[in-house]
């Protein structure tokens, strides 16, 4: 399936090279340099994913999702020459669903859109993802088939990486997962360095299912190890 999607980046040879290597792909794109013309895009055209640089003038990228996150429900890869990790954890604190630091390869650049895509469901599910069946944890139903997420009966909005969390912990309840098992679910084993990040969509599901997100009842820690869902609820 061809996806429509916005790229945000103000060095112009970068962002020519990402628009000819989208169409490639079979993608359709829309280019700005600018944060208040990423903004501005995204109000006009409906964008599947946002390719995001962090440094845009105007308004910058950290300033682009922020907005993004609280009015739209759209994908969103960062790129940053930034190589520092508080850097690259804002960023998905704020909401972005992967990074990626500069340089890259174009090629490497459409693997990971590729991946966005699929997991944020803008993109045919695969046929073993398609016939998935529901599970359920601690009062928390993950339907693959339909890539939603309750908590108690109420509809849950996750990022794709909050939501492969949660799906493969609902699916083995009580489970303890490593941050490195977590993160070959999200992004791939590869990404060692950035165990961090997944402390942080951690966080971010504990406030969107837990009733007090300080004192969790669900998604739990354990000490040394990592987190496990608890199956007490189901």
């Amino acid at each position: 399936m061809c996806a429509h999607v916005l790229v945000a980046e103000d060095d112009e040879m970068q962002a020519e090279l990402i628009r000819r290597s989208l169409l490639q792909e079979g993608h359709s794109a829309t280019v700005v340099h600018d944060g208040a013309a990423a903004l501005d895009a995204v109000r006009r055209h409906r964008p599947d994913l946002v390719v995001l640089d962090l440094m845009l003038p105007v308004i910058d990228g950290l300033g682009v999702c922020r907005v993004l996150r609280r009015d739209e429900d759209i994908p969103v890869l960062m790129l940053t020459a930034r190589s520092a990790e508080e850097d690259i954890l804002l960023g998905l604190e704020l909401g972005a669903d992967d990074y990626m630091t500069k340089p890259y390869s174009p090629r490497e650049l459409m693997a990971r859109i590729r991946t966005v895509l699929r997991r944020s469901g803008r993109t045919a599910l695969d046929p073993e993802r398609r016939e998935g069946r529901t599970v359920r944890a601690a009062g928390i139903s993950v339907d693959p088939a339909r890539h939603k997420v309750l908590c108690d009966g109420r509809p849950v909005e996750c990022t794709p990486g909050e939501y492969e969390i949660l799906l493969a912990m609902a699916g083995e309840p009580e489970r303890v997962f490593s941050r490195r098992q977590l993160l070959q679910c999200t992004r791939g084993i590869d990404r060692a360095s950035t165990e961090r990040a997944i402390d942080v969509h951690i966080m971010n599901l504990r406030k969107k299912i837990e009733a007090d997100p300080r004192s969790p009842v669900r998604l739990l820690t354990v000490f040394g190890v990592g987190y496990k869902l608890s199956g007490d609820r189901g």
